[in-house]
């Protein structure tokens, strides 16, 4: 049987991936006037119920909030948003687990707006596939994955799982960690284990986070709590718990009431007994570079290009700030997609920024992972001295937040 001599289908733009980063980046592309073919070898769950539901959440930071603006989402999503105005940063190194040094950074500090806004992950698919279902130059192919690639100076070929081929100015590897498009466009990683994973789940507690974000340092890893939107009328928040392996994997797996008082102590109490409203994931921590974040007719961004732990809400807001490049670059000279020069562009403008998010953020987790009591009191010196300088505390801030 012979091979069809047919013209592939072409498009502007191909996507590998359709987790949150890899959407986002199809319905930016799609608004901004580009053909876009979006691919993943899952259908997207988009209720909370589901199986296979992705029970984290992401808050998307001020400089992200223009990206959504560019693709049509934000308008979609703000309904469903809890705004984080303070995050606030607690010290639990002592003897027992009760906060011992409190330090607020409030957005009022920066501006009129809150830091950001925090959504449950499943909800944000559910938005941007029906954003994507509006734009008529974006074809997505849930189900179908990547399973070929060949480039050259004209352009890349994608072959699917489904048999079909596309031929495409660019190609995006969104496709997380273990990125297809990375391996076959000959990139190699960088890769740090820590040992951890994140436990995740959503929880309700009878005092209100007041919109506070709260990051709590112990020993294992930091226990975060991030405001989400009233359940039924009752506060709720998401936990983000970062312990080293096996004793995550132990909370996982106890029962209900057990989890609920743990998780309850861990919290210092800060919002009251915190009870369990979702399942439970697990999430392994690590952190991972790609040696490059371009190569031909390839770019890479989100989790093909870089993985960091849910430290500071940096992960995908990394990831926007990506594809914004990416989308700059594309409309500044839409006549050269893809082409060396572009994606070299990208790499220099993004590679350096990213690397350096991600070594502070590494010395942040190993600081939160301490055991011994004299390092603990060290971190808290630490930060009670970092917070105590206005402009320095402003620097911090506005460097977490992506702010020039």
């Amino acid at each position: 049987m012979h091979e069809t001599t047919a013209p592939r289908p072409q498009t502007d733009v191909l996507i590998s991936g359709g987790g949150v980063a890899g959407l986002v980046a199809a319905a930016a592309f799609g608004s901004a006037g580009f053909t876009t073919v979006c691919v993943d070898p899952a259908p997207p769950v988009t209720e909370e119920g589901a199986a296979g539901a992705d029970m984290r959440t992401t808050a998307f930071l001020h400089p992200s909030r223009a990206v959504l603006e560019r693709a049509g989402l934000w308008g979609r999503l703000a309904p469903h948003a809890a705004a984080l105005q303070i995050m606030r940063i607690i010290d639990a190194g002592g003897e027992t687990p009760k906060a011992r040094l409190v330090r607020d950074f409030d957005a009022a500090d920066l501006s009129e707006e809150p830091f950001g806004w925090n959504f449950p992950n499943w909800l944000l698919r559910r938005e941007m596939v029906a954003r994507l279902a509006e734009l008529p130059l974006v074809d997505f192919r849930p189900g179908v994955a990547t399973v070929g690639l060949v480039t050259n100076e004209s352009g890349a070929e994608v072959r699917l799982s489904d048999g079909s081929r596309v031929t495409a100015k660019l190609v995006i590897g969104a496709d997380g960690r273990n990125s297809f498009i990375r391996e076959a466009a000959g990139i190699g990683v960088k890769t740090t284990h820590y040992g951890q994973k994140a436990l995740v789940c959503a929880v309700t507690h009878p005092k209100p986070h007041e919109n506070v974000s709260t990051e709590i340092h112990r020993s294992g890893g930091p226990f975060t709590l991030v405001p989400l939107p009233d359940r039924d009328g009752v506060p709720s928040s998401a936990i983000v718990w970062m312990e080293r392996g096996p004793e995550a994997e132990r909370l996982a797996a106890l029962p209900a009431p057990e989890f609920e008082a743990a998780m309850t102590e861990r919290s210092t109490g800060v919002l009251g007994p915190l009870s369990l409203v979702t399942r439970r994931a697990l999430w392994p921590m690590m952190t991972q570079i790609a040696c490059t974040f371009a190569g031909a007719r390839v770019a890479l961004l989100a989790e093909a290009a870089h993985v960091i732990p849910p430290i500071g809400a940096q992960g995908l807001n990394m990831s926007l700030a990506d594809l914004a490049c990416l989308l700059d670059l594309a409309e500044a000279d839409p006549a050269h997609l893809g082409e060396a020069a572009m994606l070299a562009t990208y790499t220099r403008r993004r590679w350096p920024e990213v690397k350096a998010r991600e070594i502070g953020i590494d010395l942040l987790n190993r600081a939160s992972m301490l055991e011994p009591r004299p390092l603990r009191d060290l971190r808290a010196g630490a930060l009670g001295a970092l917070y105590a300088f206005k402009p320095v505390r402003k620097t911090l801030m506005k460097a977490g937040l992506g702010l020039r």
